[in-house]
């Protein structure tokens, strides 16, 4: 098999086994633990379902692929960059995600996402869970879509913006069973602002920081904000 051949059956294991984390990892979680009910605990196993995604596409790459992980090596930046990196990546995405919430709701008249108001339950003052969840997005999206899946696509077809538009709209799709839209939208968008700063600057590491920021300060507002006023963040 060629290298492009092993790119492709890579992204495709990829994503197969993130959408079946996404779409099937709470029944067997349930089937396993006996406790069939949304729970602090059965959320943490499915975290770990998603570090178990990220150390099999590992494996894959290590025994199939036998290149690096990165294919765009890491560059090198100051502290002051990382910082007004991740502030500005943050801001893009903060004031963009507001933006186009907005517009959905005034075009759509869409309720909140019932999981994400079972998701704001399960957080309620669980500090250490927040910081595991925002971690766990950070390094394994990050590593799996931009790391992974978007260099690979652009090498494979030798365009770079069929590997920021893919990488973000599988992010985008991936979000989809929180079931509304926004909930895809605004992750595709959030994707590709992520995946056009990695393409220009390839450096993960901004990346992880700045999702992992996103993240922790979207669920602290939900942690101690009234469930009501939450579908205007």
């Amino acid at each position: 098999m060629s290298l492009n051949g092993k790119y492709v059956l890579g992204i495709l294991l990829t994503f197969v086994l993130l959408a079946a984390v996404m779409l099937y990892v709470f029944p067997f979680i349930y089937f396993i633990t006996g406790i069939k009910a949304f729970t602090p605990i059965n959320f943490f196993y499915t975290r770990i379902a998603l570090w178990t995604v990220l150390f099999l596409v590992f494996l894959y790459h290590f025994v199939i692929e036998k290149k690096s992980f990165l294919i765009w090596k890491e560059k090198k930046y100051s502290a002051l960059f990382y910082i007004k990196a991740v502030i500005a990546l943050y801001l893009i995405c903060a004031f963009g995600g507001a933006f186009l919430n907005l517009m959905i709701q005034l075009l759509t008249q869409e309720g909140m996402s019932k999981k994400l108001v079972q998701i704001s339950s399960v957080f309620k003052n669980n500090y250490l869970l927040i910081i595991f969840t925002c971690l766990t997005a950070g390094a394994v999206e990050e590593l799996l879509m931009r790391g992974y899946i978007q260099p690979r696509v652009e090498k494979i077809y030798n365009n770079q913006y069929l590997g920021v538009f893919i990488s973000a709209a599988l992010f985008g799709i991936l979000h989809s069973t929180y079931g509304t839209i926004g909930q895809v939208v605004i992750p595709f968008f959030i994707g590709a602002v992520f995946a056009l700063f990695y393409k220009k600057y390839s450096n993960i590491k901004i990346l992880i920081i700045c999702h992992f920021m996103y993240d922790f300060v979207s669920m602290m507002i939900m942690n101690f904000m009234d469930i009501k006023h939450l579908s205007a963040f």
